[in-house]
């Protein structure tokens, strides 16, 4: 069965102890390696989340960062892919050292759904990839999957035992991504868009692979 809680991330020091353990539904002995998804909206607070389980001696992987390795990879289909459209906007998707440049690709891959879903196409067999390397070099270990859209890799998430997913007041996010990422107001409210229905599609998910899901208030 699903289960569902809210709690505050903020107020269990030194760590999320609540999460320390795997779910008695899986079966998982205590101390046995397992896998976790840490996930939320855009600065909900999931890296909070992730130090404090890897105070506990939990590894994480953080999937933005996978996927800023696979867009390097991919680089050649990306460019076949939205060189074109980079020209309508005006936009150079290559740095002064040949690297995308991510965030002129984040402005269109975030206007619209089909341009995100390309760009997902090419890069998600190369992060699905990564991933299982990580996991396999730390098999001994209890891992933490930090990702805001596993559910689009059902390959990655069937592996989890739980899901965490961290939320925070909208206000709160908008100000903490401004700080953080220094992105123009239109492109942050574009990611906001993009993720409004995050925690349904996480929840419809957990159901699908009948995965424990658990709400942190961040």
């Amino acid at each position: 069965m699903m289960s569902e809680e809210s709690k505050k991330g903020e107020s269990l020091p030194p760590g999320p102890h609540f999460v320390a353990s795997p779910p008695p539904s899986t079966g998982t002995p205590r101390n046995a390696p397992y896998i976790l998804c840490v996930t939320g909206k855009m600065a909900a607070g999931k890296n909070f989340i992730c130090s404090g389980l890897e105070k506990q001696g939990f590894v994480s992987v953080d999937l933005d960062e996978l996927a800023h390795e696979a867009i390097s990879f991919c680089t050649p289909q990306i460019l076949s892919a939205f060189e074109e459209e980079a020209k309508k906007r005006s936009l150079s998707l290559l740095n002064d050292d040949g690297s995308v440049n991510r965030r002129a690709l984040a402005q269109i891959v975030f206007s619209g759904r089909a341009f995100l879903s390309k760009q997902e196409s090419i890069v998600y067999p190369k992060i699905i990839e990564l991933t299982n390397q990580f996991i396999e070099k730390n098999k001994e270990k209890s891992v933490i999957l930090n990702a805001t859209v596993l559910f689009k890799t059902p390959e990655l998430l069937k592996k989890c035992e739980k899901i965490i997913f961290v939320t925070a007041n909208p206000l709160k996010r908008f100000f903490r991504a401004r700080k953080r990422d220094h992105l123009p107001i239109k492109q942050i409210l574009a990611r906001f868009k993009n993720q409004k229905k995050l925690l349904a599609e996480y929840k419809n998910a957990a159901r699908s692979f009948n995965i424990p899901i658990e709400i942190i208030k961040n």
